[in-house]
């Protein structure tokens, strides 16, 4: 087996100030070690990785925030007998896996970081004048069927054939914590994966509305289970509060109408008084703009006014067929279209335009703030 270690890339942490990028880079580098046992190194904006599984470590960073790409590879001296040697391995060893034969045109891609004796070009010549000794392939610069890179960075060099698309963004922890509205719809597990992605921390918060929908946890404790695959480096809480009864209040003593807009507004006051405790510094929610009652701009509006800290909707300008797209490749999308019966609690007529004046009226009239302290109470963590 010749894929000895992992080359990782990362992009944007690359444009940081020193003192800043060194910070981003240590935290990828303990995101990593958390999930990948070996040995992990950085040099010259690279990290290296010598796993104990290489198997499980290519899987595994397909999920870590904060990795552009990453690269099995094998690595020998810079000299170009030891590279001659390794390329031989390498391709004789391609050839008997039937990935590579005579039949396909490749491309040699190099670059080199320090001083050598030789240029890029000269050493890509040289790599495919051996490429060629072995399979007698032919060389096609512009749509090869096959691409060898070889990166020579001082004293070491290394092959490899492919470049794995990492997640992207930046790594979990750099960026705060903040609490997520989850339920087990598909919104809003999206949602929370694009922070993750932008670096954050994540605490989870479900909202149980029985008896006016289902009573079981099993959809939400898939979901949970399924964004823990992304939050190497930071643990990944779920909270869970009783929400049927001030549901009842809402719908037994406000406008019918306004359900739904109160419904939401608590939701947002209750994760605020979570987030204090739990050191969280935004809010975060699905909504997409126009995609349901409560997500209309006059009752964005209405729902978000008495609350200090600052909510956040990554979704809100994307519509139902890209979210859905995004679910499908996260692996949420099948746990959230499992059958489940809805909200029984939404009105026949929705509020769409809420007014802020109504809003508050109705909270005031159902004394909100002791609904909302009764309802923090019931406050559970289920993982």
């Amino acid at each position: 087996m010749l894929d000895e270690l992992i080359i990782v890339r990362y992009g944007e942490i690359g444009i940081k100030s020193p003192k800043v990028r060194g910070k981003f880079e240590r935290k990828l580098i303990e995101n990593i070690k958390t999930v990948i046992d070996g040995d992990v190194k950085l040099k010259q904006g690279r990290i290296f990785i010598y796993p104990q599984d290489m198997g499980k470590a290519v899987e595994y960073l397909q999920k870590i925030p904060g990795i552009v790409s990453y690269s099995p590879a094998s690595v020998t001296k810079t000299d170009h007998d030891s590279i001659k040697e390794l390329i031989e391995l390498y391709i004789k060893e391609l050839v008997d896996k039937g990935v590579f034969s005579s039949e396909d045109s490749f491309a040699i891609r190099c670059r080199r970081v320090g001083e050598h004796d030789f240029t890029s070009q000269e050493m890509a010549a040289y790599c495919g004048s051996v490429v060629y000794g072995i399979t007698e392939s032919k060389v096609d610069l512009s749509k090869p069927d096959f691409e060898l890179f070889v990166e020579v960075r001082e004293d070491k060099t290394y092959i490899f054939r492919q470049k794995i698309q990492g997640l992207g963004g930046l790594p979990i922890g750099t960026q705060g914590r903040v609490i997520s509205l989850i339920s087990s719809g598909i919104d809003s597990p999206v949602a929370t994966f694009l922070m993750m992605k932008r670096g954050c921390s994540v605490t989870l918060l479900n909202f149980n509305t029985y008896p006016y929908s289902a009573e079981s946890n099993e959809k939400i404790l898939k979901i949970h289970q399924k964004l823990k695959e992304y939050s190497a480096g930071a643990k990944l809480k779920l909270y869970q509060v009783d929400y049927g009864e001030y549901l009842h209040k809402c719908a037994d003593e406000a406008p019918d109408r306004m359900t739904c807009v109160l419904c939401k507004s608590g939701m947002y006051k209750i994760a605020e008084k979570i987030a204090e405790e739990e050191k969280c510094l935004a809010i975060v929610d699905g909504s997409s703009l126009g995609q349901v009652a409560s997500q209309t701009l006059h009752n964005i509006l209405a729902t978000r006014y008495s609350t200090s800290i600052p909510i956040i909707s990554p979704l809100i300008g994307m519509d139902k067929v890209e979210i859905e797209n995004m679910a499908k490749k996260i692996g949420t999308y099948d746990i959230s279209i499992i059958p489940e019966s809805g909200c029984s609690a939404v009105p026949r007529h929705p509020e769409t335009h809420a007014e802020l004046s109504l809003v508050l009226e109705s909270l005031d009239k159902i004394n909100a703030e002791n609904e909302f302290d009764k309802t923090v109470s019931t406050l559970k963590l289920l993982k």
